[in-house]
């Protein structure tokens, strides 16, 4: 189990050994969920968002505009 202290601006640290295993780096987008009473982190990587091609149906279209977008934001 690893364990991660909340400053007082609500950061925290998402632990080395994570973040190399879901490929967290340094600007990575962190998408926040709640269920059942937990809240679920989801890095939207290429990779997570290529595990989920196909969930709405339109064979990943969709998931890379996405990225396409969020890149040009980040060029701005």
């Amino acid at each position: 189990m690893e364990v991660s202290v909340v400053t007082t601006k609500g950061q925290v640290v998402i632990p080395a050994k994570l973040r190399r295993k879901y490929g967290i780096k340094i600007g990575t987008k962190i998408q926040f969920e709640e269920e059942d009473g937990e809240i679920i982190m989801l890095p939207l990587t290429e990779e997570t968002i290529d595990k989920n091609i196909g969930f709405l149906g339109t064979k990943g279209k969709l998931l890379h505009k996405l990225m396409n977008e969020k890149k040009v934001e980040k060029e701005l």
